[in-house]
Order: C-alpha cells, then structure tokens, then sequence
C-alpha cells in the first residue's frame, strides 16, 4: 500500500495516473516512442496537447473567448510575467496581500510597475481575507491581483472579488480544478501545476483574448501571451511531459465525476479534519473559519516541543511531509484532489493517539 504524501507540492498524483504513465512509459499508444522523446510538433504530441487542453476547457466551463497555454516558469515567473502582459499603457496596479505568496507575487510585480497594496492582512499575521469593503483600489490600476489560495498560510478566497471593468488576475497555483470556479469573473487565472494537476515544470495561463494586446515591448518572446496564444503555446519547446501528465489527470478528474464531484469529496474531507481541530484543545488552526482553505491545513501542537516526536510518528504510520513551512512552522496536512479520504481518516486518528498518549 502506497503512503499517504500530504506534501504542498510537487504533491500527490492520483495513482491511476501514475500507474497508466508507468504503462505508458516506453510505447506510448503504439507509436514506439516514450511521450519524452516526441516532438512537439509531431502529430502524436499535438494529438495529446489538442485533447488537454480540450478536457480542461470542459472541467471548467472555459468560455470560447479565452485562451489556455501551457508554459514553464512556474507561478513565480508569472508574477514577472504578469505586469509585463498586462500594464499596457498604465503605470500600477492593485494586489492584495493574503500572505508569502502574495507577498512574491508585490516585490516582483514592483520592478515594473508601481503597487498599490489595497488591503492587507498582516495585521492579523494573515490568517483571514480583508473584506472587500475595506479595500482601496485604484481606479487606475491596468488589474487587481489576488491569491486566491495561500499554500503557506491556508487562507482561500470561498467568494469573488468585484473589480468592476478592472480585469481580476488570480494566483491559483493550489485550489485550481478543486472546486467550481466562473471563469467569467476573471481577466487571467494561472497557477502552477504540481499541486492538482501534474508535476513541478508546467504552468498554467487562462486569460481573456481582449487582455492579450497589453504587452509591454521589453516582455521576453516566451512569455508573451499573444505570441505564445497565436502559436498554440508552442513558441518554444512546451514541458510535453508535463502536459501528458495532466492530461492525465484531466481524464481522471472527468472519470471522478467532473470538478463538481470532487469539490464535493474535498468539502468532506476538510470538514473531517477541521471538525477535529475545532474539538481538540491540544492542536490548534489559527485561520479565521470563513476563509480556511480546503487544500492547506496548518495546525499547532499545542507544545511545540512536541513536533518532532509528532512528525516521527506520523512518518511510521505512512503519512510523509506533514512539515509546516519554515516561514509558520507547526504542521500542515495538503489535502488535494488525489488524497483519498481514507488518508484523512489515518491522519485523524493518529492526531487523535497522539493526542490521548501526549496531552
């Protein structure tokens, strides 16, 4: 039996998918070759590329008027990206700070253009979203920007922010495909995919096609969403292997019953976890319940000192990286799309031992 990886990523794939790509490895359908050795450009890579993305359009309803590519760079290079596609012929924009990645997301965006932080939770050292009556948008702002799942800190945006005709750009590197999502309301989506799509390499862009002419002249040709749209995200040599592998799991997700069903599963086993949390006096959960991720749970054992037996323990019962970041400390258990509930059910039973021989 396989361990339960609570890893905030790269994370746990389904295991369906690991085990069709095993098979797949030296022959893919036939054609002789591995999906790593194929050309970009051959006929059985595009086959593969074509019905990706084609899945991925349908899991999230992607309306026709926007344009999905597959790039490399990560989240990271995006928030360089990101002004660089979108400032066109203004100078700031907004962002709102919900914690580590939103605070990647400002320094970097400050080397090109001038941020207007518009609200802020540090006052709370980040464990809740600001309502948006108190933010302060700029009426100028070429977009807000928002993270709209905090990976480090466990804070999700559970609504949509109105940006009136400012487009909406969000950071959805580790929510992305787990719950329904209006496509509609944003100007761009992106994200990494080693949380809930594949491996650490391919990067996701959804983004609007009136949004695609605002690029300002120093923007590199690879990150150039209109040349990387008009060449099918094939301007260079696209992370193929990344991209079979979510494919892969597109299918999977399709076969699970669609976003819809899985946003289900994911509710159920958040709540199993958090309940429990709720319960106990010996962990704790400091994000506010209105804005606690369903991906992303940090806790704190009550005496800190306790941590280490904690994790040792929990490795010996088959359940890896329940590590806290380095920035929070504590533990912090990722419950993506591919962890089954019976991994949450180990974990809370184990807390619960824990707990009984430690408090």
């Amino acid at each position: 039996m396989r361990t339960f990886n609570f890893s905030a990523g790269p994370a746990v794939l389904p295991e369906p998918v690991l085990r069709r790509a095993a098979d797949e490895m030296l022959d893919w359908h036939g054609s002789g070759m591995s999906v790593m050795e194929m050309s970009h450009r051959g006929p059985e890579f595009i086959s593969i590329a074509t019905k990706a993305e084609a899945d991925l359009r349908d899991l999230l309803a992607i309306p026709p008027n926007y344009r999905v590519l597959f790039l490399q760079g990560g989240a990271m290079a995006e928030n360089a990206v990101i002004p660089m596609n979108l400032l066109g012929q203004r100078r700031g924009a907004d962002y709102v700070n919900t914690g580590e990645w939103s605070k990647k997301s400002i320094k970097e965006a400050g080397k090109y253009c001038r941020v207007n932080v518009a609200a802020s939770a540090e006052d709370r050292n980040f464990t809740y979203v600001p309502p948006q009556q108190d933010w302060r948008l700029d009426p100028d702002a070429a977009y807000v920007h928002i993270c709209s799942n905090e990976t480090i800190g466990g804070v999700e945006y559970n609504w949509i922010p109105d940006t009136g005709d400012v487009p909406l750009v969000a950071d959805m590197s580790s929510h992305i495909l787990s719950r329904r999502v209006d496509v509609a309301r944003y100007g761009v989506i992106y994200g990494g995919a080693q949380k809930n799509i594949g491996p650490a390499g391919l990067t996701l862009v959804i983004v609007r096609d009136d949004l695609l002419d605002r690029a300002l002249p120093i923007t590199p040709s690879a990150f150039h969403w209109q040349q990387q749209a008009a060449a099918e995200s094939m301007l260079n040599t696209p992370p193929t292997y990344g991209i079979y592998i979510a494919g892969l799991v597109f299918e999977w997700l399709q076969e699970q019953g669609g976003v819809a069903a899985i946003e289900q599963r994911n509710i159920a086993k958040a709540a199993l976890l958090y309940d429990y949390l709720d319960r106990s006096a010996f962990y704790v959960n400091p994000v506010a319940r209105s804005d606690r991720s369903r991906m992303n749970v940090p806790f704190f054992l009550h005496d800190a000192q306790l941590d280490s037996a904690f994790l040792k323990g929990a490795e010996a019962n088959g359940m890896l990286q329940l590590k806290g970041h380095r920035v929070v400390g504590g533990m912090r258990a990722s419950i993506y799309n591919a962890m089954p509930i019976e991994g949450v059910q180990a974990l809370v039973s184990y807390m619960q031992e824990f707990e009984r021989t430690h408090g």
